[in-house]
């Protein structure tokens, strides 16, 4: 976690302050039950609500001493309240506290995260309504297939990441448990009733079983989605730097007045924005098999995982975050050059038409192996030619194929809005 791909509003939610700040309501709130239940003395947490301060840097020099970061907490929150702090942490466990206080970390993330993806959203659905019925080239394997449009293409990532938008809303419902359980998870010392009031006074659920700890699976869960969205977002990356390169040109990041390529050829607009895109993208995505692995501890409880979640917890959320934000971004300033699409559909003689006119030649009674035989024979000749020659001129002089289509039957054939007549009804699925 860097400042350079870093958003503020992540970044703080697992800043010390925040993370300590937690932990006290959660250990506040235990107290608050407690006392309903007559285990401790309304004026102790009262005292804790008015008197519990702690500062960062005192817990820090505890722990340097004591090696245990809860207990530091609890021995600085104790050198604030007085004595009423003997009935803070009555019958809980660290982990009741740590797991809990990631629970809220982690829902708070995703709640940014839904956020981000929303204004990727609005701007994919934008600019797709802008470029509805703008031709562009289809392609497979990276080369001419059929026409289609961009508009269709960013319909298809608004499509995409409103599933992004479903899986995180789904990880946020996952990851968002409490557990106040006591040692290995009995409530031997503690009643379920108090981990029922910090879950509601958290904007937690109950977990079921907790172990002492939250089964990791749900964590897993919650970084394989991010995982899914990263991937999205280096698709939707990927198609934009393909587009931008020279030799296509459909498309290209905004570049500002000032801004420079290259420190050595000065006519450079490189596509860095979604290059950097990219880069995150597998960042986001590395962090999903450390917390696969975390599943897996021993008996009912171990800290493994715990190295691991202080490091990708921050890292995957303020990535992914920033990488969100950049997406939409690069969406809203798109230069789209649909002169160039245009150019680019008629650069190969008219073979983007070529399953029409094999089909046609089906209708009109030939083998579909006849067909293909007639079109491909054709078709390679303007291959070949690098789109010098044009089809049309080749099937009208190839006599094998006019004695089933003649001209007239052919030239129409050649329609680009033929394929194009179904945009509607793609957009109806898709915004509908």
């Amino acid at each position: 976690m860097i400042p350079r791909y870093s958003r503020p509003e992540m970044v703080a939610i697992w800043e010390p302050e925040t993370r300590f700040r937690i932990w006290f309501e959660i250990e506040a709130h235990a107290m608050d039950a407690l006392v309903e239940l007559g285990v401790v003395p309304a004026s102790a947490a009262r005292a804790v609500w008015e008197r519990g301060k702690f500062d960062v840097a005192r817990i820090d020099e505890i722990e340097r001493e004591t090696r245990h970061d809860v207990i530091a907490f609890l021995t600085n929150l104790a050198e604030h309240v007085g004595p009423e702090a003997r009935f803070v942490h009555q019958g809980m466990t660290s982990s009741d506290v740590l797991d809990t206080c990631l629970s809220v970390q982690l829902a708070r993330a995703a709640d940014i995260l839904i956020a981000d993806t929303d204004a990727l959203l609005k701007a994919l659905k934008t600019r797709a309504f802008e470029h509805r019925h703008t031709p562009t080239m289809g392609r497979s394997h990276g080369i001419h297939a059929e026409p289609t449009t961009f508009g269709l293409k960013l319909a298809q990532a608004y499509a995409e990441f409103r599933r992004c938008r479903e899986r995180l809303v789904m990880a946020r419902a996952e990851i968002a448990t409490c557990a106040i359980s006591g040692a290995v998870g009995t409530f031997a010392n503690i009643d379920p009733a108090v981990e029922a009031h910090v879950a509601k006074a958290m904007g937690l659920t109950v977990e079921p079983v907790s172990t002492q700890v939250i089964p990791r699976d749900r964590h897993a869960m919650f970084f394989a989605t991010l995982g899914v969205v990263a991937g999205s977002v280096e698709r939707l990356a990927t198609e934009i730097r393909h587009l931008q390169r020279t030799e296509v040109l459909e498309a290209e990041e905004y570049f500002a007045p000032g801004q420079k390529g290259s420190s050595a050829m000065p006519h450079k607009r490189n596509p860095v924005l979604t290059e950097n895109l990219t880069g995150l993208a597998r960042l986001v995505r590395g962090y999903v098999t450390p917390a696969l692995e975390n599943v897996a501890l021993w008996h009912e409880r171990d800290i493994s995982h715990s190295s691991v979640e202080r490091m990708i917890g921050p890292d995957a959320t303020v990535t992914l975050d920033f990488a969100l934000a950049r997406l939409a971004g690069v969406i809203e300033k798109l230069l789209i050059y649909p002169d160039k699409m245009l150019k680019n559909l008629n650069m190969m003689g008219g073979l983007i038409h070529s399953q029409r006119i094999l089909l046609a030649l089906t209708q009109a009674g030939a083998s579909r192996e006849d067909s293909y035989r007639l079109v491909q024979r054709n078709a390679m000749k303007v291959w070949e030619s690098d789109g010098q020659l044009q089809l049309l001129d080749l099937l009208i002089a190839d006599p094998d194929v006019t004695a089933l289509l003649p001209p007239d039957q052919l030239e129409p054939l050649f329609d680009l809005g033929y394929h194009l007549k179904h945009v509607d009804t793609i957009f109806d699925r898709v915004f509908a």
